[in-house]
């Protein structure tokens, strides 16, 4: 196996410590970049309140900066409210952040690190409290604006014929007017309109007149209408500009073939056929372009370890990649065997690259091929070899090599390429007291970092010269290219209430005009379009494929003539690699128009075509994002400088991926990606080709559980329908999860009920919402002795051989121990409905039996009906005194697991600790009072004693 020394690895484990309350106030890692070298022992550092918060968190190079500076913070400090909820969070890279919440638990007030204060109004408590409006206003107004407002639709015999009764109908927002037309009876949208605002205005939806509303709008409006089946799948989609897609499956629900009707066109077929392996594995898919794509993986880990693309009329390959891996899954190598390996000044360019990594699995130094011309990477595109390449001299080798700091930050680029003679060092300047940095032609003083960046911890310039501006919420605004005294070349951005882009508007000076292109982003379409002065040039739909399979699939139709050098309505079908980089794009007919590879971290590092015209159309590239002119990849919640490898700004989901909030995919780009700018958590799933984005947290952590997926792999609907039916994909049950609007053919789930903050009672919790739908009244509060005996079921827990019935915190004692060595761990995935549970297999001492429980709140079915992976519950129940009352949330962390030991994490090893399977049955009906306290438990409860048989 290919750069790998285990000697690097060696004395290198991952050690949580424990207070005597189990709560996590070490994590202790062991880096080493050299084999056989000294190892550096980091330390991360936590601290809690009496309650047992999460109070303040320390990476290894800040605490180290305080032995010697008292004045040195820590990466975060968090403050809670009586309830538990977070009021203060100061973060040394994204600033200070209060929150306040009403008695509901309804998120009222924010103040940003910027200053900026937002607050939500809601409906009366006599009617169902819905939201009403978003005020914000900006540090130096007067006054603020009514940036969001919702208009909820009556119940009148009209809006129950469109299924809108309750539902908003209208949502103003940030971009302008979303309008609700029509609803299936499963809650899938079957239209909905966007207006933009006008340029020049701002969003302020104050008072109550629609018409004078409408008066900062644009007059055109977009309408995007869908039509689903009964299980709630997508079938067509027409867009705002009357093209229409058209999706096919097979009976288990697995996309069996799409096709594309161009307004006032014929249908043309996409993916004209797709084969699954009895396990749901995608084999092989054929396009419209007569162009095969073929899968092969791992046997043993069912990793993804070639991908061959050809052409069926000539079986010519045009791509095949081969992947391989070390032991925990990071790539190793990637070859391309469809290239021709070349000879060039005494040296062998073999297409392939190669990465090393550190006992952190941060990538330390990569091998590849780049242009012999290419020079110094910066945030300007190389320009591409024209045409497509056949003689020697065009490729070079180059070798990367990586460096970083105790806190995870990317402070080094060494690039090595003597043939070509292109060696240089591009070297990142790190504040003294944040994870805040810049490239050193800003600054080379580690003091001056932080007056680059605001409060918030945006940064303000991108390059000398080039000014970025921020909205309220924390989204880039616009970017200042070139500033003259007179008119200024920019680049200026809307976005909707999601934070995603709805308008991005390029302008420039030439002369005595202004050059404007402006692209409007709607579902699955793109407008673009080039003014000069007010003469339009250019009108350019650019239409998303959202199912075609392994290829982004785009079309280009220009409503005015379409440049020399390319054909009208082109299709172009864009290949990726393992981590979404477009590498390889295809017309209709299977010929090349494009081929580009990329360093690690993004940039261009190899671009051919086959000609400038059709290159200069080339949308997404690196990880299949947009390249703005800017040089910057927008990702939808960040922006992301390749140039430099860091986010333009902190992450706004906080530690989801630890307390560096800057760090791209944790310094593992060749292995990890990140699908919108939150997080890097990828996983494949062993058996399918799609990922699951979850935001997932330590039990220490709570923050929102959000999960993204594309649509063409999510199940949603009620929990005894997706478990009769089991279809392969993600299946979410609409007892726990809302989900919003597709966005990109990508949907997002939000977790919708309150759990109480305890492992056992939010499992049982979570199973009575499931066995008895939205019966299920809200947490009420109340000290967990008393919160069994209401809920309708009781948890059985299934040890291999033993079962143990009425599991419950009293049954947990130490009469009962052990479960004894004969206890066996084969457990099953739990399925919805069901849990897991971890007990000590031997009692360590006097006292409470360890134990930790989970309840599955959404699961991934195979192809033969089984469980693939679950998403369960991970939350632990804090100190608290005796008889106080439990607290509860909805932001429940989350874990994601595709074996049962996963859920063990670092906290309950498999020699001490067994897995169960947690089962539950409806309890019959009972009549009882409401307890005073804990020691009043009738027979009924869930206090009962536990029986082993």
């Amino acid at each position: 196996m290919k750069n790998i020394d285990p000697k690097l690895y060696q004395h290198t484990p991952t050690v949580n410590v424990y207070d005597n309350r189990g709560l996590t106030i070490r994590n202790i890692d062991f880096h080493r970049d050299v084999a056989g070298g000294d190892t550096d022992t980091r330390i991360t550092r936590h601290q809690y309140d009496t309650r047992g918060h999460l109070s303040q968190s320390i990476d290894p190079r800040l605490y180290d900066a305080k032995q010697t500076n008292n004045s040195t913070n820590p990466n975060f400090l968090w403050q809670y409210n009586l309830t538990g909820d977070t009021l203060r969070t100061e973060s040394v890279d994204a600033g200070r952040t209060v929150a306040l919440n009403d008695i509901e638990g309804r998120q009222v007030l924010i103040v940003t690190a910027t200053g900026a204060i937002q607050t939500r109004q809601y409906e009366a408590n006599t009617l169902p409290g819905r939201l009403l409006s978003v005020s914000e206003q900006a540090p130096g107004e007067q006054t603020p604006r009514v940036t969001e407002h919702f208009i909820w639709a009556g119940n009148t015999q009209a809006e129950k014929d469109h299924n809108l009764a309750g539902q908003y109908v209208r949502h103003y927002d940030t971009a302008g007017v979303t309008q609700l037309e029509s609803l299936s009876l499963t809650e899938n949208i079957l239209s909905q309109s966007r207006q933009l605002l006008a340029d020049g205005q701002e969003a302020d939806w104050t008072g109550n007149d629609e018409t004078l509303w409408q008066t900062k709008l644009n007059s055109e409006t977009y309408t995007t209408q869908s039509t689903f089946d009964a299980t709630g799948a997508l079938l067509t989609q027409t867009d705002a500009k009357g093209n229409m897609q058209r999706l096919a499956y097979n009976v288990a629900g697995q996309l069996q073939g799409s096709w594309l009707t161009l307004k006032n066109q014929s249908e043309q077929v996409i993916v004209k056929s797709l084969t699954y392996s009895a396990a749901g594995q995608k084999l092989r898919e054929e396009h419209g372009n007569g162009v095969i794509t073929e899968y092969s993986y791992e046997p043993e880990t069912l990793r993804l370890i070639g991908t061959t693309t050809r052409r069926q009329s000539d079986s010519k390959v045009l791509q095949d990649l081969r992947y391989e891996h070390d032991p925990v899954g990071n790539i190793i190598s990637v070859r391309n065997d469809a290239e021709a390996t070349r000879f060039w000044r005494n040296q062998k360019i073999v297409p392939e690259n190669t990465y090393t990594y550190d006992s952190l699995y941060q990538l330390i130094s990569a091998t590849g091929r780049e242009m012999a011309n290419i020079g110094q990477q910066s945030n300007q595109l190389p320009s591409p070899i024209i045409p497509l390449p056949t003689d020697e001299n065009s490729y070079t080798n180059y070798t990367r090599s990586y460096n970083y700091d105790r806190g995870g930050n990317l402070v080094q680029i060494r690039h090595s390429s003597p043939a070509a003679q292109n060696n240089y060092t591009t070297d990142i300047t790190v504040s003294n007291r944040s994870n805040r940095a810049v490239l050193s032609s800003l600054t080379s003083d580690p003091t001056q970092v932080e007056a680059l960046f605001d409060a918030g911890g945006h940064q303000t310039k991108l390059l000398p010269g080039q000014e970025l501006s921020w909205n309220t919420r924390g989204e880039l605004k616009q970017v200042t290219p070139v500033s003259r005294e007179s008119a200024s070349d920019r680049e200026w951005y809307r976005y909707g209430n999601d934070g995603m882009r709805r308008l991005k508007v390029s302008e420039q000076q030439t002369g005595n005009s202004t050059q404007q292109q402006r692209v409007t982003y709607l579902p699955d379409l793109e407008l673009r379009t080039t003014q000069n002065g007010t003469t339009t040039s250019e009108d350019l739909h650019a239409i998303t494929v959202g199912a075609a399979g392994h290829a982004q699939v785009r079309v280009l139709h220009w409503e005015t003539t379409p440049p020399a050098g390319i054909n009208n309505n082109q299709l172009r079908y864009s290949y990726d690699n393992l981590i979404g980089s477009s590498q390889l794009e295809l017309d209709n007919a299977g010929q090349i128009i494009s081929q580009e590879e990329y360093y690690p971290f993004g940039g261009t590092a190899l671009w051919a075509a086959r000609n400038q015209i059709e290159a200069s159309y080339k949308i997404l590239r690196y990880s299949g994002k947009e390249r703005d002119a800017t040089g910057l990849y927008y990702y939808g919640y960040r922006y992301y400088q390749p140039w430099v490898g860091r986010w333009l700004s902190a992450d706004p989901a906080g530690t989801i991926d630890g307390l560096n909030l800057y760090r791209m995919v944790r310094n593992n780009p060749s292995t990890l990606v990140d699908i919108s700018g939150l997080a890097p958590t990828k996983y494949n799933i062993p058996g399918f080709d799609f990922d699951v984005e979850i935001d997932e947290q330590k039990r220490s952590k709570l923050k929102p559980t959000l999960i993204r997926i594309k649509d063409e792999f999510l199940h949603y609907g009620p929990v005894d329908k997706l478990l009769e039916e089991k279809k392969p994909g993600l299946n979410v049950p609409e007892e726990l999860f809302d989900r919003g609007p597709s966005e990109n053919g990508v949907s997002t789930l939000t977790f919708k009920k309150d759990l109480p903050i305890s492992c056992i009672s939010n499992t049982e919790y979570t199973l009575d919402i499931l066995y008895n739908k939205h019966e299920t009244k809200p947490f009420p509060y109340e000290n967990e002795a008393t919160v069994g005996a209401d809920l309708g079921v009781i948890m059985s827990v299934e040890f291999g051989n033993k079962s143990i019935g009425n599991a419950s915190d009293e049954d947990l004692k130490e009469e009962h121990l052990p479960l004894g060595k004969s206890t066996m761990d084969k457990t099953d995935l739990p399925d919805l409905k069901q849990g897991l549970m971890i007990a000590e297999k031997i009692k360590s001492g006097k006292g409470a039996y360890p134990f930790h429980f989970g309840a599955a709140i959404a699961v991934v079915y195979g192809e033969d009906k089984k469980v693939a992976a679950s998403i369960l519950t991970d939350l632990s129940e804090p100190k608290r005194d005796e008889g106080e009352y439990l607290q509860s949330t909805r932001k429940v962390s989350a874990m994601f697991i595709t074996n049962v030991n996963e859920f063990r994490g670092h906290d309950y090893p498999k020699s001490k600790y067994s897995i169960g399977l947690v089962t539950a049955e409806k309890r019959q009906p009972v009549i009882s009072k409401k307890r005073a306290n804990p020691e009043e438990a009738p027979s009924s409860s869930r206090n009962k004693k536990l029986h082993v048989h």
